[in-house]
């Protein structure tokens, strides 16, 4: 009876913990969310997992973030004001706590000029390849394309974030790069990566 007892308190607690570390995901990723949407770049870096920002430096980090979004060439906007976030299971490997989260991301790219036929298609395959996408469509009346992507984030807890989400950006292809040296194959095929 003892051990129905404690492994029901287990289990219990258990659940209940897991649900709590989910809630705060969920607050985590609508926070990192909503910090690239309104272009609130300190609150991202804030919010990403620490070891990309040593790999470029803050200063760098925060340059890069603002070129993404805008530049001479074209300015980056995300369409959805409240995303659908799908979230994978939650695993400890290692002494880390990850979690993939993706969700349906469309952006807008408007361009500074304007774009004849052949232009077109070589930015076309240019956004395809940057936001690993195939699903871009350029509109000739508003100089811009129309690029709806998967998003993908993980989400890592672990003792350098102080047990709180911080987040890769597998859009940002800088974060991609860094990942190799981050995660490591076999974690990588654990989390379906």
């Amino acid at each position: 009876m003892k051990k129905q007892i404690l492994l029901f308190v287990t289990l219990v607690l258990s659940l209940s913990g897991f649900s709590q570390n989910l809630e705060q995901l969920k607050v985590a990723t609508k926070k990192i969310y909503d910090a690239n949407y309104n272009m609130d770049f300190e609150a991202v870096l804030n919010l990403t997992y620490p070891k990309i920002v040593e790999q470029s430096g803050k200063i760098k980090f925060l340059d890069k973030l603002d070129t993404d979004y805008q530049n001479e060439k074209y300015r980056m906007r995300l369409q959805l004001v409240s995303p659908v976030f799908q979230y994978g299971p939650v695993q400890t490997i290692d002494g880390k706590v990850y979690c993939i989260v993706s969700y349906k991301n469309p952006v807008r790219y408007f361009f500074e000029n304007k774009l004849d036929s052949n232009t077109s298609l070589i930015e076309a395959n240019f956004l395809r390849e940057k936001d690993q996408s195939r699903d871009v469509t350029f509109e000739p009346k508003r100089n811009s394309f129309n690029v709806r992507r998967i998003s993908k984030l993980i989400a890592i807890a672990d003792e350098s974030t102080k047990n709180e989400w911080k987040f890769i950006n597998l859009d940002d292809v800088d974060q991609r790069t860094y990942l190799k040296s981050i995660v490591d194959d076999v974690i990588k095929k654990q989390l379906g990566l």
